[in-house]
This record gives structure tokens, C-alpha cells and sequence, in this order.
């Protein structure tokens, strides 16, 4: 099958093998995101009938399914988010940083995932919170936004948090603005070695609090004597923290995190062809020059993979801190523009009460209302379809 594929049509034609191979293995969370995909835009979920007011035709869309690990279903709700973060935009640097853990540990926190995720924004977060507020660097309370990623171009288990940093900070006092030296942050090796003892700080509590699990293939770690080896080995190691330059304009911020914030672990523009069981899709060789290539793996080997990303049920991917932390951001924010002398600007498109439909128009330039068969009416609600009996995921 070539042409336009989606992740939905390989859950289609291969999930009901892939589930009778897991039978009994599979997390409920995965059943649900797998019957969610499969179903979005189709009958399954029901939807509308629409009556041209002009030609009369008769048009049919379906409902999405709105799983926030679906490709199709991110679009509209990255738009309603970045909308909401512009009111929050301040007019100065902003630096992108990145947290990565080694890949010893991603056997671990692929069977851990609720804790060892919560462990490496709590460590990465303290991090950037600990130095930022040492005056041997800023010595002020930045405001930043974390997003977890858990993949790399092949679909591997790669945890790693993206954050968006303010360059410099509201200072203790509160009164004043200090701006990063420079244009330089913070060293990612002061950051790097700050990180690694956190995040193992975090993980050898959890583990004495006994909250850690070792199924399978880690069984051996459950031991006191391997977890202190692995532990010891990973003080070794130097940790990856990345910084970018600067952007030069605030609001190239809001259109960077675009590209962050509502991924999924892949999209479907690069899935390339589903043949005699087997998946192709595109990929960015990191290790040479990003050149995109091609990759095909078994259909079960895809499904695995895709699957390693699905969040546990409630896990929050997105978090804010310092400025931007929810508790006093208001306040925070309001106290920042004043030193700045900026005034806060407005939504020109009334977010909180914007339809999909508007929505859709503005950042596509495409009317969902408009007859697509007279290029002329416009679209009337006739009738609702109502979905199909849902199916019920077997256990988990």
C-alpha cells in the first residue's frame, strides 16, 4: 500500500496480530490509545451530516478521537496552546536546553515510566532552578516550560526534556530584571554534572522506597548489589545537556515550541509504505548530517515501538516553572513587564471563545463551513450520526 498512509491504517491491518501475540502483556492504556487511532474520523465515533444552503449537497464528517497520542488529533489543540503561552511571551532571550539521560537507564525507565519520567523532570527542573539562582551564574528566578519527548528518529525509547528558558530572571529582591551575561546561559557542563547527581539521587530513593519494578530482562537489578553497579557506573559517565544559542526574537519562541509541544512519536507525512507485513517510513540520520532515510521494520516491530511512547494515563508532558510556574505566574509575569516596560498584548482572536471552525480558517486559510462540492454555500447542520458500540480493550 502506497500513497497517503497513516499510523491508524497500520493499526488496522495489523493490531489484531500484534494483540494475539501480546496477549495478556499489554498495558490497558495501550489497547485504548491502539482502538482510539484506529477509530478516529471514522463511523466508529459518530458524527454529522451537512447540507449545502446553496447546492444542497450532502456532506459527512466523522469525529476525531481527540487521544493525545494520535497524529491527526494535535493540530487544533497545539494552536489553542501556543495561543495561550503568546499572552505570556517575554520581550527578552530565550534559550533552548535539553536533558537526556544515558541509555543504561532506558531498560529501567521503560518499565518504570510514570516514576523515572517524574525523576527526570524533578532533576532537571532542580537543576535549572538550583544554578539559575546561584549568583556565581544569574542569581534570578527564570521562568521556563518543560516537554517531554520519550523517542528518537527510529521510534527507539529515548527519553529526554525539551525546556524553553528565559535568558536571565527576575532578580530575589523582585525588583529588578538580570539578564543572562552575554547571551550565554549556563555551561552545559555545570548543568550536566548537577543533573546526573539529582537524577541519581531521585532514582536510588525510589528505589529504597521500593517503587522501582524489575520485570524480565531486569530482574538482576532488583538486587542491591547490581542497582549500586549500575549506579556507580552511570557517576562515571558524562551526562548530555544541550543548550542552543539564543533567539534573537521573542516571538520566534512561540513558533519554536510549536514544533515541540503536541508531537506525537511519529507523524504520518513520513510513514512511506505498509507491503507484506513490513513498514517504511523516514527517518534523520543524526549521525550523518541529518540526511533523511528510509527504514523499514516489521509490522509488530513498529506497533512495539510506537507503543513505547504512550504516556501513562495522567502523566503530564508539559510543566511549568519559575515565571511561568501556574501558582504565581500572574503575578510574576504582570511584576516582569512592568521592570521591562512592555504591556501585556491582548488575544486578537478571542482564544477562550474561538470555534474549531475559526480556529481552522485562521491557521489554515481553509473554511470547514464552506461547501467543498459549489465552492460557493455554506455548510448547514442537519443531522448528528451517532457512533457505533464502542469496543471494549480486552484486559490488560
Amino acid at each position: 500500500m502506497k500513497g497517503h498512509i497513516e499510523v491508524a491504517d497500520i493499526f488496522r491491518v495489523y493490531s489484531k496480530e500484534y494483540r494475539n501475540s501480546q496477549a495478556g502483556k499489554m498495558p490497558l492504556r495501550h489497547h485504548k490509545a491502539m482502538n482510539a487511532i484506529e477509530a478516529c474520523r471514522t463511523s466508529a465515533l459518530g458524527g454529522h451530516k451537512d447540507e449545502c444552503d446553496t447546492c444542497e449537497a450532502i456532506k459527512i464528517s466523522y469525529n476525531s478521537c481527540r487521544n493525545r497520542h494520535c497524529p491527526k488529533c494535535q493540530c487544533l489543540e497545539k494552536e489553542r496552546w501556543l495561543e495561550s503561552r503568546k499572552q505570556e511571551v517575554l520581550p527578552v532571550n530565550y534559550f533552548h536546553v535539553v536533558f537526556t539521560k544515558p541509555s543504561e537507564l532506558s531498560p529501567l525507565s521503560l518499565r518504570n515510566q510514570a516514576v523515572c519520567y517524574s525523576i527526570l523532570f524533578k532533576a532537571s527542573s532542580e537543576t535549572l532552578k538550583e544554578l539559575s539562582g546561584d549568583t556565581k551564574h544569574l542569581g534570578a528566578l527564570p521562568g521556563y516550560i518543560g516537554i517531554l519527548h520519550t523517542w528518537s528518529q527510529t521510534l527507539i525509547h529515548h527519553p529526554h526534556i525539551h525546556y524553553i528558558v528565559t535568558g536571565g530572571g527576575l532578580s530575589q529582591d523582585g525588583k529588578k530584571w538580570k539578564p543572562c551575561k552575554n547571551d550565554f546561559f549556563i555551561h552545559v557542563n555545570v548543568l550536566s554534572r548537577v543533573f546526573r547527581g539529582k537524577y541519581l539521587y531521585y532514582l536510588k530513593k525510589a528505589y529504597q522506597d521500593g517503587k522501582l519494578v524489575f520485570p524480565g530482562q531486569i530482574k538482576d537489578l532488583a538486587s542491591d548489589k547490581c542497582f549500586k553497579n549500575l549506579l556507580a557506573e552511570l557517576y562515571k559517565k558524562e551526562w548530555v545537556v544541550y543548550c542552543k544559542p539564543p533567539f534573537k526574537r521573542s516571538e520566534d519562541v512561540i513558533d519554536y515550541l510549536g514544533r515541540y509541544t503536541h508531537r506525537v512519536a511519529i507523524t504520518n507525512n513520513r510513514i512511506e509504505d505498509i507491503e507484506d507485513g513490513k513498514v517504511t517510513f523516514k527517518y534523520r540520520d543524526r549521525q550523518d548530517n541529518d540526511k533523511v532515510k528510509p527504514m523499514t521494520l516489521d509490522a509488530s516491530e513498529f506497533i512495539r515501538r510506537f507503543l513505547y511512547h504512550i504516556l501513562p494515563d495522567g502523566f503530564m508532558k508539559i510543566r511549568y516553572y519559575g515565571l511561568f510556574s501556574n501558582r504565581h505566574k500572574a503575578g510574576r509575569l504582570k511584576t516582569c513587564r512592568d521592570i521591562l516596560g512592555v504591556k501585556q498584548e491582548e488575544s486578537k482572536h478571542g482564544y477562550e471563545k474561538e470555534s474549531w471552525e475559526d480556529l481552522l480558517y485562521r491557521i489554515t486559510g481553509v473554511d470547514p463551513r464552506l461547501c467543498p462540492y459549489c465552492k460557493k454555500g455554506r455548510l448547514v447542520r442537519k443531522q448528528k450520526i451517532h457512533p457505533l458500540k464502542a469496543r471494549s480493550p480486552p484486559a490488560g
